[in-house]
């Protein structure tokens, strides 16, 4: 071949280039989409400090978005759910909306509901819906994203009314937004476990593969060009539990599911079929980012897929600080004042270098945490009752209700409610009440079987407990892996349980309403009946609320906040976290040991059950083996 026929090939095949490059452009005209996203925001609406960097932030997201948005015009901003509880922005839930507002003043075109929203309760979520409405209605430029939750009755008298208000009149549980020539069809799901989780809420939730098959269909129906699942349900690593992807299976007409509620980051999407799952993370850490082609036959492809750091590299926008400056206003006076706190007043000094939040509670030993909060509801009962305290002999902290961690440094209010800033009283202020429960010896024992033995499964059950410590062996048997368990005094002394006696324990309301749940997980065989001081067992915890001599609900994030307050002073008048939170505690003691005994040692009722079982069968496996070679041998005779 000459050199005059490469030059003529070469410049054919730059043409033919260049003439797909222009077809391409063309197809590509309004099928090009970028979904941004967020869940489980839990009202970070501040930056804040993690590891020792500043992270998160709406006025930092806001300058975020802004850039995003003006990529493309086919762009999308949704969320997730869970977008409250978590700091005291939660606090003005019913005047001020915070959370809602905010989503709105940022741009956000949808949203739907996750567990923690029903933390008010019914009529506390239609309270903040109600006030978000009121302040759309004195602010023209504030537009709130939509409400999307398609598997509630949306005629419920709880929460209907305030959904048609709150959605500006329109009860649809779904959206159609379009953008850049592109219909995005939008609708909302909470899933299973999100439900378990919620048991303050009295509303009625259906099969999330069920109704997203009628919305997904339905969607499509009215011209979507794509749909989206908001779905508050969760990715794990077993697959038969991941719900979002048992979603994904089911129901393949979704093309993007956001999922929240299990605070996942996946580096990439999970795809099944042709639907994307994507998920960035809790706490305004990062924006997610999907940038998907259409292909010829309607559904879409992946471009693009990004975690944007929101941190300290991304500038603030000025006019959403100055809406958050008004938000804490709010908080001192209408919420802490109450309590004879500012958000921002010091109450301890640490250097105990606490376990960052994303790394707390992996393993099944103590956590320094966990104990300085379960000592801080003794303290808070102590100080409550006064003349009256009858002693707490233990208290309990839960995994599940500890929403983040103590930094070193100074200490604020604001800090110390973000550790505990889950849910809302009997009296209708935010925060949960601790509750006063009795519990026998031998259900303090299963207690701590529970931590043990069920946390691996369900990390929300994992224990911190004040008073109380447990011997544990992880080569047991499960559910019969403690070998010991003994009260500690408050002078330090050690104290044998008795099975049948009745001890008084101390938990939040919440962790009190989960025992169900944990009773589910081991299918019944761990239990544990919480009484009153009689025996008597309780059937509804708010009674059992405790006050103080005021008349005010003991809250768990003012145990902590008081019990930091509490400590010795240094020179500069300012608490000082004491050393011997530093280090973890010997409350859970592992004891290693492979040795025969040491695995078999102290059985409990359950371990004796099955060893019965075993032995019961293996008899009968020896006897029909005899009964067997009797007849062989008879037979040869």
């Amino acid at each position: 071949m000459n050199v005059v026929s490469i030059v003529k090939r070469c410049a054919l095949a730059c043409a033919l280039s260049l003439l797909l490059v222009i077809c391409a452009s063309a197809q590509s005209d309004g099928s090009t989409v970028k979904i941004l996203f967020t869940h489980d925001l839990h009202s970070h609406l501040d930056e804040y400090v993690m590891a020792g960097e500043s992270v998160g932030g709406a006025a930092r997201l806001k300058t975020l978005l802004d850039a995003k948005r003006g990529e493309t015009e086919a762009a999308i901003l949704v969320d997730g759910g869970d977008f409250s509880m978590g700091t005291l922005y939660q606090t003005v839930f019913s005047t001020q909306a915070a959370e809602l507002t905010m989503l709105g003043y940022l741009g956000y075109d949808a949203t739907t509901f996750g567990n923690h929203e029903f933390d008010y309760r019914d009529e506390g979520l239609s309270d903040m819906l109600r006030s978000a409405a009121k302040k759309r209605e004195q602010d023209p430029s504030l537009i709130l994203p939509k409400m999307l939750i398609a598997n509630i009755d949306w005629n419920d008298p709880a929460i209907g009314p305030a959904l048609e208000a709150y959605n500006g009149g329109t009860y649809a549980p779904y959206t159609i937004i379009e953008r850049g020539g592109v219909k995005f069809g939008v609708f909302g799901v909470m899933g299973e476990d999100a439900v378990e989780c919620a048991p303050a809420t009295e509303l009625t939730f259906t099969d999330i593969v069920s109704v997203s098959r009628v919305y997904a269909s339905m969607l499509r129906d009215r011209g979507a060009d794509i749909v989206i699942c908001l779905s508050h349900s969760g990715v794990w690593s077993d697959i038969d539990r991941s719900e979002d992807e048992q979603l994904a299976m089911a129901v393949p007409e979704i093309d993007v599911i956001v999922s929240g509620h299990t605070h996942t980051k996946l580096e990439e999407p999970i795809r099944h079929g042709d639907t994307y799952i994507v998920s960035c993370s809790e706490y305004c850490q990062y924006l997610g980012e999907l940038d998907l082609v259409r292909r010829d036959d309607g559904r879409w492809e992946l471009a693009d897929y990004t975690l944007n750091p929101i941190d300290d590299s991304v500038a603030a926008d000025e006019d959403i600080a100055c809406r958050l400056n008004e938000y804490r206003a709010q908080i001192d006076e209408s919420y802490l004042k109450n309590f004879g706190y500012t958000y921002d007043q010091v109450l301890a000094v640490s250097s105990a270098n606490f376990k960052q939040f994303a790394d707390f509670g992996q393993g099944l030993g103590g956590e320094p945490l966990g104990s300085i909060i379960a000592d801080a509801y003794r303290f808070a009962v102590r100080e409550a009752e006064g003349e009256d305290y009858e002693p707490v002999a233990a208290a309990v902290a839960p995994m599940g209700t500890i929403r983040d961690t103590i930094q070193n440094g100074e200490v604020t209010v604001w800090d110390a409610f973000n550790v505990c800033s889950l849910g809302i009283g009997k009296d209708g202020i935010t925060g949960y009440p601790l509750v006063s429960i009795y519990l026998t010896g031998a259900e303090i024992r299963t207690a701590a079987e529970i931590d043990i033995s069920v946390s691996p499964l369900m990390s929300a059950a994992r224990l911190y407990p004040s008073g109380v410590e447990w011997t544990y062996n992880p080569n047991r048997m499960i559910l019969n892996k403690v070998t010991d368990v003994k009260l500690v005094g408050e002078n330090g002394a050690y104290e044998e349980l008795e099975d049948d006696k009745l001890y008084r324990a101390v938990l939040g309301l919440y962790a009190a309403q989960m025992l169900g749940a944990v009773e589910d997980v081991s299918y019944g065989i761990l239990s544990i009946t919480p009484k009153d001081k009689n025996g008597v067992p309780i059937e509804n915890y708010e009674d059992h609320i405790i006050y103080d001599r005021e008349g005010n609900e003991v809250k768990e994030w003012y145990a902590l906040a008081s019990y930091l307050d509490s400590f010795p002073e240094n020179e500069d008048g300012v608490s000082v976290i004491p050393s011997t939170y530093a280090e973890p505690d010997e409350r859970k003691i592992c004891d290693d040991s492979t040795a025969l005994w040491d695995v078999l040692k102290n059985p409990n009722s359950i371990a004796l059950t099955i060893y019965g079982v075993v032995i019961v069968l293996a008899a009968l496996v020896v006897l029909t083996v005899v009964v067997i070679v009797r007849r062989i041998r008879r037979k040869r005779r």
